[in-house]
Formats: C-alpha cells, sequence, structure tokens
C-alpha cells in the first residue's frame, strides 16, 4: 500500500468521517447487540460494575479517608469521605464533597472525573481536574473542601493535558497549552511556571522550560516537615528523564542517568536504574543520603538486587519504612525495610498465597506507619487489610465473589518462545478438563507493564463462569523480569513480544486446553497493536481476535495525538534506520487480500485524545476493502478507556463478549 485511501477517517469529527463510524456502528449492532446472548451480557455486567458491596478504595488525607464511586444511582459518581472509624463498618457514613451526576447536568457538560490534588497540610482546598467524556485532557478548577463548592476566582485552567499541584495556599506549579509554543510535539506542557493566586496565568513565571522535541515538563513541591524541596523534571522520551532541585533561582540537576527512576524522600534519594550503575546491576533499587549525593558521595546502599528470575514490582514508604513489592517468576513477596545506624534491616510484610498478587494501596506516609494492603487472584476476590508496620493487622474489607468459581483452577505454564525464551502464562479455567474448550488469551507486551494475577468480576462473570477457559501471557515488553524483559522487545526487537504471545497460544493448544479455531485473544492500546500484529502474522492460531483502542497504523502513529511520545518504545518513523522494522511491525500495512484472518471486532472512542481512533477506523475500512470478516465498534465518549461510565462499560463489554461466544462457543448460547 504505497498510498493511504483511507486518510481521510483521521478526521475525528469530520462529517464524512462520523456518518461512516454510524454506519459501522449500526453493522456491529445489528449483529451483536441484536444476538439473545448481547442482553443478557450487559444486565449482568452492569450488576457486576456497579456492585455496591465492592470495595470503596480509599486515600488517606488527614483526618479523612477520600473515595470516589460509582453505581447505579450515580452514573458520573461522587467524590466523597469518611473516617477511619467510619469506614471500619459495613455501610460507612459517608460525606459527600462532589457529586459529578449534579455538575454535569447543572452545566450540560458530560464530565468525567479525572482526579483532584489536596493541598497538605490543611486538606481544605483541592484542585479538581475534570474530563469531558473522559479525554486526557481536563479543565482545572480550584474546590473548597469544607463549604463543598467551588472556589468563585479560585484557580482555574481551560481544556488541557495540564499538569498541576500545590507549593502553598496561594501558589502552583503549573504546566498547560497556553498557545504557540507552550506543548510538546506530544501535546503536553512544555513548561513549568509558578502562579500565584490573582494574577494572569499567562504571566506566571516560568521555572523551567523543556525542548519542543522532548515529550514533557512538569514541577512539583515537596512538602514533607522539614524536607521542604520544590522539583522539575524534564522528559526527554517516555523512559528517559532529568531532574532538578529548584534552589531559589536556580536549577541543580541530580545527576542521576536519564533511564533510572528517581526522586527524593526526606534524606534520601531514591534511584531505580535501568541500566548498569556504580556496580549494581539494572532492576535494583538504590537509596542515598540526599545532602552527600548533592555534595558528591557514590555511594548506594543497595536495597534490592534482580537475579535471573526476580523482579522490582513496586515500592512505598510510610512514615518510617519502605514497604517493598518484588516478583519472583511473577509471585509476589512484600517486605518492610528499615533504616537504622547500622544500614538497613529487613523483614516479611505479609504472606501472599500462591498464585496472587499483593498491593500496597495507601499509607500515611506524612504521618504514621500504616498500610493498606490488597490481596487478590484470578477466583480470590479482594481482601483489604489494615495495619501497622510491627503490628497486628486487620482486615477491614472483604469483596464478594461475583462469579462462580467451583470447579476452577489457576496453573501457570512456560511457553517456549522462537528464541528459545520461557515466557510465563496463567491458565485459568476447568481443574479437570477432559477435552479442548473455548479459551481466551490476554497480552499486553510493553511499557514496562506487568500483568500479574487479580480478580475480574466482568471477564469471571462473562467467560470463565460460562464454561470459558482465561489465561494471560507474561511476554517481553512487560517488566515480569525487570528492565531486561522490557528491553528486550524495544524497538526493531518488538517481534520478540509478537513471538512471545504466538508461542503461549501454541503451547495453549499443544496441552489440549484449546485448539486454533476455539482461542480468541484480546488486547488494547499498545496491546492492541499485539492484537493486529498476531492478525497479520500468525492468523492460523486463532479464532476470533478482539482489538480495542489500538495502535496498528506504525508509520504514522507519531502524528497522531500523543504518538509522539512514544517513539522510544517502538523508534521513529522519520528516522531512516527505523523505518524498515516500523514497516515491519505495521499491522496496517501488511493486511492482504489472500491470507485466511479469523473475524475481527475493533473497538475505539471518538474520545480518545490519546491513541488516535484512526487505527482502528482504517483498519476496519481496510479489511471491509479486503473482504475480510470485520466489526467496527466506536463509542462517542469515553477516552482511551472506552467508556466513560458503566453503561457504557457493560455495553463495550456485552459487545466483545458477544462476539466472542459467537466464534468461540460453538452452537450452544453460553
Amino acid at each position: 500500500m504505497t498510498e493511504d485511501p483511507h486518510l481521510w477517517l483521521e478526521d475525528v469529527e469530520g462529517e464524512s468521517a462520523l456518518a461512516w463510524v454510524a454506519e459501522r456502528n449500526a453493522e456491529t449492532a445489528a449483529v451483536l447487540a441484536a444476538d439473545p446472548r448481547y442482553e443478557a451480557l450487559r444486565a449482568e455486567l452492569r450488576e457486576v460494575l456497579d456492585d455496591v458491596e465492592r470495595i470503596p478504595y480509599t486515600v488517606r488525607r488527614g483526618e479523612y479517608l477520600y473515595n470516589f464511586w460509582r453505581d447505579a444511582g450515580r452514573a458520573k459518581g461522587v467524590w466523597r469521605r469518611t473516617t477511619p472509624e467510619q469506614y471500619r463498618k459495613d455501610e460507612p457514613a459517608w460525606e459527600i464533597l462532589l457529586d459529578v451526576d449534579a455538575l454535569a447536568a447543572a452545566e450540560g457538560e458530560a464530565w468525567v472525573w479525572a482526579g483532584a490534588s489536596v493541598r497538605y497540610p490543611e486538606y481544605r482546598r483541592a484542585l479538581v481536574m475534570l474530563s469531558r467524556d473522559g479525554s486526557d485532557a481536563v479543565v482545572v478548577r480550584e474546590f473548597d473542601l469544607e463549604r463543598r463548592e467551588f472556589v468563585e476566582g479560585g484557580f482555574q485552567v481551560a481544556e488541557a493535558k495540564t499538569r498541576v499541584g500545590w507549593i502553598d495556599e496561594d501558589t502552583v506549579f503549573v504546566g498547560t497549552d497556553l498557545g504557540p509554543g507552550s506543548l510538546t510535539a506530544s501535546g503536553y506542557p512544555r513548561t513549568v511556571r509558578r502562579w500565584r493566586r490573582g494574577t494572569p496565568l499567562e504571566e506566571a513565571r516560568t521555572v523551567f522550560e523543556a525542548e519542543a522535541g522532548d515529550v514533557s515538563a512538569s514541577g512539583w513541591h515537596d512538602p514533607t516537615p522539614g524536607h521542604e524541596r520544590s522539583f522539575v523534571s524534564r522528559y526527554f522520551d517516555f523512559f528517559r528523564y532529568e531532574v532538578h532541585l529548584v534552589d531559589g533561582e536556580r536549577l541543580v540537576r541530580i545527576d542521576v542517568p536519564d533511564d533510572a527512576g528517581k526522586y527524593v524522600w526526606r534524606e534520601w534519594l531514591v534511584v531505580t536504574p535501568k541500566s548498569p550503575w556504580l556496580g549494581q546491576p539494572a532492576g535494583s533499587l538504590l537509596v542515598f543520603d540526599f545532602e552527600a549525593f548533592l555534595a558528591g558521595d557514590r555511594t548506594p546502599q543497595v536495597l534490592f538486587a534482580p537475579d535471573g528470575r526476580t523482579a522490582l514490582a513496586g515500592h512505598c514508604w510510610t512514615r518510617r519504612h519502605l514497604l517493598l513489592d518484588t516478583l519472583a517468576d511473577v509471585a509476589t513477596r512484600l517486605e518492610v525495610l528499615t533504616p537504622g545506624p547500622d544500614g538497613w534491616s529487613r523483614r516479611p510484610l505479609a504472606e501472599v498465597p500462591p498464585l496472587s498478587s499483593a498491593a500496597i494501596t495507601d499509607t500515611d506516609a506524612y504521618a504514621s506507619d500504616e498500610f493498606f494492603l490488597d490481596v487478590s487472584g484470578f477466583l480470590q476476590p479482594s481482601t483489604l487489610t489494615y495495619g501497622h508496620v510491627g503490628a497486628e493487622s486487620e482486615v477491614l474489607k472483604q469483596a464478594p465473589a461475583r462469579f462462580d468459581a467451583a470447579g476452577l483452577a489457576v496453573r501457570q505454564y512456560f511457553a517456549r518462545s522462537a528464541d528459545g525464551t520461557a515466557v510465563p502464562y496463567f491458565v485459568v479455567g476447568p481443574e479437570e478438563q477432559q477435552e479442548p474448550g473455548p479459551a481466551l488469551l490476554y497480552g499486553y507486551g510493553g511499557f514496562r507493564d506487568q500483568q500479574t494475577p487479580g480478580y475480574d468480576a466482568v471477564t469471571g462473570r462473562a467467560w470463565l463462569a460460562r464454561g470459558g477457559t482465561y489465561a494471560v501471557a507474561n511476554i517481553r515488553g512487560g517488566s515480569e523480569y525487570g528492565p531486561d524483559w522490557h528491553r528486550a522487545a524495544l524497538g526493531a526487537d518488538r517481534v520478540r513480544a509478537f513471538e512471545d504471545f504466538a508461542a503461549v497460544a501454541a503451547d495453549l493448544t499443544a496441552r489440549g486446553i484449546t485448539t486454533p479455531s476455539r482461542l480468541g485473544i484480546t488486547g488494547a492500546s499498545n496491546g492492541g497493536l499485539l492484537m493486529g500484529a498476531m492478525l497479520v502474522r500468525n492468523p492460523e492460531l486463532f479464532g476470533a481476535v478482539v482489538a480495542r483502542v489500538p495502535l496498528l497504523d506504525m508509520l504514522r502513529y507519531h502524528r497522531l495525538l500523543a504518538g509522539a511520545s512514544w517513539t522510544a518504545e517502538y523508534g521513529d518513523p522519520d528516522d531512516p534506520a527505523d523505518r524498515p522494522h516500523l514497516e515491519e511491525i505495521s499491522p496496517y500495512h501488511h493486511l492482504a487480500a489472500d491470507r485466511p484472518y479469523p473475524p475481527v471486532l475493533l473497538m475505539t472512542s471518538t474520545r480518545d485524545d490519546r491513541v488516535h481512533p484512526g487505527h482502528a477506523r482504517k483498519a476496519a475500512a481496510r479489511l471491509r476493502e479486503l473482504g475480510h470478516r470485520v466489526l467496527f465498534h466506536e463509542n462517542t465518549g469515553g477516552g482511551h478507556g472506552g467508556a466513560s461510565d458503566n453503561e457504557q462499560a457493560a455495553a463495550n463489554e456485552a459487545l466483545a463478549f458477544t462476539f466472542l461466544w459467537q466464534h468461540l462457543g460453538g452452537t450452544a448460547a453460553p
């Protein structure tokens, strides 16, 4: 394909493009929404998403625990808070701070909650972010938590991909769209400005300015008592960035490699190198005394060092301790690390059941050593535990089971990829399987993402409880085995992720779990690229493909919305050194008439301002042109998540699972 005949579909809200979208949506509804299975699935999944007994996860801010909540009666949701004492109850008393449904109705806007920055330590004011129909771009408004209303004449920022945060009561750091030159090529803020209350935003003093070709710039203030500092950062690309300490009018660069994670907490500089540094391997966790580091000391204290099977999954602070989360063959281990006069001591934090995951959902790092720990598995609903380091923990909340798991089991297998690499994957399905059955394989494989076990009531209700088997592939491009696992599928090596996924698919068939004609695959965003690659590279392995908000045109992705920020992951189509491999991995450019593709469902959103809907639109048009079986659905709202409320989400999921059951489920209606 030398010229792109479908370029006109990149006009997101063009009249012709939207008319084409409406026609495709109607065709898809006629095939899927008219299927009796669709309505049954939609109703069940709406019930799951609106479940009032699910755990309301919170964030501690001073004396209150804050939560954002949606259910059947509050489609857009409410921002609310309660006390720890109330939270222990089965039905806590919540104070409603902001009702987004009421706000949307009053203003005639399809507002979607996008978060809030609440000012420490009084927690009386917040910078609330609202998105129109789920887009990444937001409007910012100052909110009074005591009066529960927006502040007249307070801080306000018009719609943009804004970065904003408090410095003090009357000052914020802000980066936003202020006209030509204020954004990078990726559409993110290029400048960091110090904005004082009551002054025009356009006159706010510039503290830092990145280059136009960088991804973004941002600034933040650390209000920790005794360690108050401000910082700015400049992201060169998605993975490389530098951090500067703001020292009056001077910027002091923190001399850490650009590809390393880095931040300052109290007296510590914390570094997670992605390449070997100071004699320590990639994937380590290192700490330094920050003042000594600024003075030239480069002696690290090593808190974690990986081996061939273990990786750093995450870490967070309490007031006096660091909580460490590591993976060993994708199995979670949690430890407590404590600094002392003789170095750092360590001990286990909590036991994690096999084939499950655990995550610290919140700590009160400014004031105490409390933590909230969430544990779940594919068949194990979440349990939320509250504790203090060194004291007994208590179970606060237990999520109910939302699908019938009787007779199901979880297993972990390893497939052998084309280059001999062992690739782990999880399988959730019948404990005693007599013959191959319908199976669904999920993958992502990029941007250091980790796929760990977790309870998914939607997949459980729509797929597992109806007799399907579900598998999750831990392919390269993620970070299940640390930075090298990610780096192995970067740029020209992207095909390693594709080969890994194909190997897992073949292994599922070889084990008798399924057959190619009954194996469906699904992925979103970068996982949508994976789905497109599987379609054009290994169509014989699959019986159906669902790609959501996918990247599919890898020769133009960098010119569409936020695409320029991902060249560090994929390569730059304008670079002669990168273009050949991008041509090789671009699904859109390898679609052919004479290939026996399995049926495809492409799903996207008009309001997705991260991955351009033109990717899915153009691929659907091309497949139709070539005579292949393809359905296309574009939700008008929802942003990159594909849905802005539970009704949209339930409808989208019902379409996808109806499609999968139509093609993988045989004649019986599950």
